[in-house]
């Protein structure tokens, strides 16, 4: 792990309580609760997107990389179709802050208090800069490296971006900048060079076995109708950011099977068909309150809400805050945790699409076992049943929460860390939600996808593993802390 940062214990959260009244989800006539509402730790500055500072601003209010992320994620609330797959949000997320990193490291090492590796290991210096740096030159070489390559990545959003550059600067963003030249125009290139070729554009569709009984199949809705509707299925070809390859902590096989006659015919697979049964249906008995909360609450499948790799950036910056980390540091937590995710995604896609078993959904293991009016809680904004239109092993929720989980315990070097979540998802039953520490965020995130009747368990627990793998290998190969003696490669 890397060393545990100087900063002590984070402070305590604010001890005002405020009552959060509970919106009761669900399918309309089939999902019959009437939430209580509950109270909820609050106190905290709100975690809203858009919140931008006055504009014409003369003096910047906020973290550069936090407002940005902000930016970030409302374009991420934008995108349609295939550029709002998990993999491809997790990609953007992973380029922005690399480069912001990397800028930022260059210059820290321009003005030698360089003390992290840069990502790819490349440090770099200002070039013809000032000896000394002007007093806005660390915010301005954040927003001049962040409003680019998010304007790069979604040129469709360019109005949107250009106003929150104005109203964060006060100034044009096509503005002559110096720093362009000095820096920002070789982060740019060196993380561009590095994402060249990648695969992430691979435009195939699926053309897979989908009759087979076990094999996975389109689960309806408007967008998942025919196997060619997968959603990126090359997407775990992708050429990761930090693993050597996606299938890097692939498992064998899911769970020693092979063929699907064997799959379908085992008592595991009867057992755990039975479990998303009972507990992920939409009229369930048995899921308790607290099940649905943690369902909804880690959803962020629909269009218009920031997805989830969205919703874990949005938690970086609450956890950033919650420790009131300095600049440097607040970009290198962005940069490790965003990474991660973008790895997980690759590895949770590798799993689901390049194994032997590419499983169907519950909905389609337990139609085919004659309960044809099984619906799962999991809906659209319509109260439509809604599965994502990808196998079910392994789950990309449960690879990216216990990847983000991963990346923030090898930060801070430790896991007893609370701190409040949000979310945005239209179903959701809380707002805010109290995390006691960073496992919490992993196992909710694991089993939320159980209760809302979309995955079975060993989709979450697999998923949960290599995530958790991705995280430990990608905090200990990049963005180390700097040897003593050890040279710099320019």
């Amino acid at each position: 792990m890397a060393p545990a940062l100087d900063h002590g214990r984070p402070p305590a959260p604010k001890s005002a309580l405020s009552r959060l009244k509970a919106r009761a989800g669900g399918r309309r006539g089939r999902l019959r609760a009437a939430v209580m509402a509950g109270a909820l730790l609050a106190g905290v500055t709100s975690v809203a997107a858009g919140g931008a500072p006055a504009a014409a601003a003369t003096r910047y209010n906020d973290d550069p990389t936090q407002y940005w992320n902000r930016v970030l994620l409302q374009t991420f609330r934008n995108a349609r179709g295939w550029d709002a797959s998990p993999g491809k949000l997790s990609r953007s997320g992973a380029m922005v802050f690399a480069a912001v990193y990397n800028a930022e490291s260059a210059y820290q090492n321009t003005y030698a208090t360089l003390k992290y590796e840069p990502y790819l290991n490349r440090p770099l210096k200002y070039v013809g800069g000032p000896a000394r740096p002007g007093p806005d030159a660390q915010e301005r070489v954040i927003d001049r490296t962040a409003y680019r390559m998010i304007s790069q990545l979604y040129p469709g959003d360019r109005a949107y971006i250009d106003a929150k550059y104005r109203a964060r600067t006060g100034r044009s963003p096509y503005a002559y900048d110096p720093l362009d030249r000095q820096i920002v125009d070789r982060v740019l290139r060196q993380i561009n060079r590095s994402r060249v070729g990648d695969g992430s554009n691979n435009p195939a569709r699926y053309h897979g076995n989908t009759t087979t009984p076990g094999a996975w199949r389109p689960t309806g809705g408007a967008d998942c109708t025919k196997k060619t509707d997968a959603v990126t299925p090359n997407w775990g070809k992708v050429r990761p950011f930090v693993l050597r390859s996606g299938s890097q902590f692939r498992p064998p096989t899911l769970r020693g099977f092979t063929d699907y006659a064997d799959l379908v015919a085992s008592p595991e697979y009867a057992r755990q068909r039975e479990e998303v049964r009972r507990l992920g249906a939409v009229d369930s008995t048995v899921r308790t309150y607290e099940q649905t909360v943690i369902g909804w609450f880690w959803d962020h499948d629909l269009d218009g809400t920031y997805h989830p790799p969205g919703q874990l950036l949005e938690l970086t910056g609450i956890v950033a805050k919650r420790f009131r980390l300095d600049t440097y540091n607040t970009t290198r937590l962005f940069a490790q945790s965003a990474l991660s995710l973008a790895d997980a995604g690759i590895a949770a896609w590798d799993s689901k699409f390049d194994t032997p078993i590419r499983l169907w959904r519950p909905v389609s293991a337990i139609h085919a076992a004659g309960d044809l009016s099984w619906e799962p809680l999991s809906a659209d904004r319509a109260g439509r049943p809604f599965t994502p239109c990808f196998p079910a092993w392994t789950s990309g929720h449960a690879n990216f929460t216990g990847a983000w989980a991963g990346a923030m315990r090898h930060f801070f070097n430790r896991d007893d860390v609370s701190f409040i979540a949000h979310s945005e998802d239209p179903h959701t039953l809380q707002r805010f939600r109290l995390m006691r520490n960073f496992s919490q965020v992993a196992q909710e995130g694991e089993f939320s996808r159980l209760y809302l009747g979309v995955h079975f368990r060993w989709d979450a627990e697999d998923g949960r593993q290599i995530g958790t793998d991705v995280s430990d290998y990608v905090s200990t190969h990049a963005l180390l802390p700097i040897r003593p003696g050890r040279p710099h490669h320019q």
